[in-house]
């Protein structure tokens, strides 16, 4: 198997979208079917690195196996003791949180268990536009003047030395939960609660993958602890803790949190919870995304987060707050009504700036960073449209919306691409206003008249990265079937190793040897397919956003009277009257 699993699967050393196959982890071929069940499971959490001797922790992962003591992190007692005085005490409190799925989920966590706690927080979401990212020192004083005696950041702040250090001046106590990456020195805070601080220990930094909301959860469980040991529910009930991880769920995955540890933990418990929608807001969050089931892993990333974070990119800001803290059942149909309206709309807008960038790539075909901007751009967007192009071409990508005399940008970055560190740099260099992000993803604010220094300054700096990484390019395979074992109950074996995602990824499948039996496009760009093997099977398959790439290109003109090796994620379609496996097409290579 250790042979096996150095050579390139069935001869593919470079596929048609230039990918070598390999193994994950051993060779798996499983002709129609059979070995199905808990030899597979094993061999999928084996090969994403689980000890021989720990698989059956992550078979079934629960809070009980995966979750720290939350004292161990800095800060963690300190902001539960603040909390937990402001409680008994009656003070006003505020969380102010960011205008994502992480800072909805985040403040509504908070929220919800305050008020089981017998208090009313606000809340203040600032709008993406008009304030942009993080704590205002403005919007900070103005809630101390109307009687906030104590403000909790989350997800936001650990870089906000300005804004945090006008609130102290003031007089007002703020705790920042958040888990983006930190400087040496830490704003003035009352407690700065993050995985990422450059201070934490290695048990606690190794907490670094957790989403904001998962910090939250964090700080929820040591806030009950310390009121428990004051004997604040003597008279009380506790709060249910683990009716929240509804949200911890829905944040952690929208928010990309790698899933592995406890990020898995919270997710699987978090799906038992959203299906027995107690939740009134969720539950019509789950309705408005017309899942007639209860919620998978996928349906977080791309159903219920997107219309969460779409109050936040072209809307009002603070919808998915209410619509995840509502008890009012017909005010959450009329929230998730109106995210689904303005997801449609952001869905539009995404679509003309990705058209206006995809124009300028032509023209940078030979660089190793695409960097588009265009003037009028929607900022809310250009994440999503960064990571559009970075799918399409393998390369980092930025785009920037410009304004005037300065553009706000996002990027998205590949394996192997640090782009948070050159985006920091650029920023220390003086190239950038503002800047900053993580391995993968970055954030800055650029005056449009340095845009083209920018993008010969991250040619430069990132070419040796981007040709590592692009030479490198492999596609990591689990097994292969024949196309009759690509079948409903693989796809239910598949599932028991997950729920999976970034950090985790799902199993890919190759299938064949196959010929097309039918190939065409449907929608804007996706390549719908039936394919037969020589088993005289055949199945669906359906490959998104491809049919102006080179793979496309090949199945829809180049594949007639040829063999192939198809490859992707087997998922179940549902929509006739009988379930039916497909796959949704990922690469592909000649077989003969």
């Amino acid at each position: 198997m250790a042979s096996q699993a150095l050579s390139h699967v069935f001869g593919v050393s470079q596929s048609l979208t230039g990918r070598a196959w390999r193994w994950r982890g051993g060779n798996m071929e499983l002709g129609n079917g059979q070995a199905l069940g808990d030899d597979i499971v094993r061999q999928l959490l084996l090969s994403r690195g689980v000890a021989p001797d720990d698989i059956e922790r992550h078979r079934r992962p629960t809070l009980r196996n995966f979750l720290p003591d939350p004292s161990l992190f800095r800060d963690m007692d300190a902001a539960a003791d603040r909390i937990a005085q402001a409680v008994i005490a009656g003070e006003t409190i505020t969380i102010y949180g960011d205008y994502d799925v992480d800072g909805a989920t985040s403040s509504a966590l908070l929220i919800r268990l305050l008020r089981d706690l017998g208090v009313e927080a606000g809340y203040y979401i600032p709008d993406r536009l008009l304030e942009g990212y993080g704590p205002s020192g403005e919007a900070l004083v103005r809630l101390g003047e109307q009687g906030s005696s104590l403000i909790v950041t989350v997800d936001c702040g650990a870089m906000a030395h300005e804004a945090l250090g006008m609130a102290h001046d003031a007089g007002i106590d703020v705790i920042v939960v958040d888990h983006h990456k930190c400087a040496a020195e830490l704003p003035k805070t009352v407690a700065l609660v993050n995985p990422n601080r450059l201070d934490e220990e290695d048990e606690a930094a190794s907490h670094g993958h957790l989403a904001a909301v998962g910090v939250a959860f964090l700080l929820a469980i040591a806030l009950v602890r310390t009121l428990r040991e004051r004997g604040y529910f003597e008279m009380r009930k506790e709060p249910d803790l683990l009716a929240l991880l509804d949200v911890v769920a829905l944040g952690t995955v929208a928010d990309v949190a790698a899933l592995h540890g406890l990020n898995r933990a919270f997710v699987a418990q978090g799906l038992k919870v959203m299906a027995r929608r107690e939740s009134i807001g969720m539950a019509a969050l789950i309705d408005a995304s017309r899942l007639k089931r209860a919620p998978a892993c996928s349906d977080l990333g791309f159903a219920l987060g997107p219309r969460i974070n779409a109050g936040g990119r072209v809307g009002e800001s603070t919808l998915g707050v209410r619509l995840l803290t509502t008890q009012d059942p017909e005010e959450a149909r009329e929230i998730a009504a109106q995210l689904s309206a303005l997801n449609e709309e952001r869905r539009a807008i995404e679509a003309e700036v990705q058209e206006a960038a995809e124009e300028q790539l032509a023209a940078q075909h030979n660089r190793a960073v695409h960097l588009l901007a265009g003037e009028g751009w929607h900022p809310g967007v250009i994440g999503i449209v960064a990571g559009r192009i970075k799918e399409k071409t393998g390369k980092p990508s930025l785009v920037i919306a410009l304004d005037g005399e300065t553009g706000k940008g996002s990027g998205r970055s590949i394996a192997g691409v640090d782009l948070g560190a050159a985006i920091i740099r650029a920023r220390d260099e003086g190239l950038l206003v503002a800047g900053g992000g993580h391995a993968m993803a970055a954030g800055l604010t650029v005056a449009s008249e340095r845009i083209e220094n920018l993008a010969e300054w991250l040619d430069t700096t990132l070419e040796a990265q981007v040709a590592r990484a692009s030479a490198g390019r492999e596609m990591a395979l689990d097994l292969a079937v024949a196309p009759g074992g690509l079948t409903p109950e693989l796809v239910e074996s598949l599932e028991g190793a997950g729920p999976y995602g970034v950090g985790w990824p799902g199993p890919r499948v190759a299938v064949g040897p196959v010929r097309l039996v039918k190939c065409d496009i449907v929608g804007t760009d996706h390549v719908r397919l039936i394919a037969a093997g020589d088993d005289g099977k055949s199945f669906k398959g359906i490959a998104f956003r491809a049919a102006e790439s080179d793979m496309g290109q090949a199945l829809l003109h180049g594949a007639r009277g040829r063999r192939l090796w198809l490859a992707g994620r087997v998922k179940i379609d549902d929509w006739g009257s009988r379930p039916q496996a497909e796959l949704h097409v990922e690469d592909a290579a000649w077989a003969d």
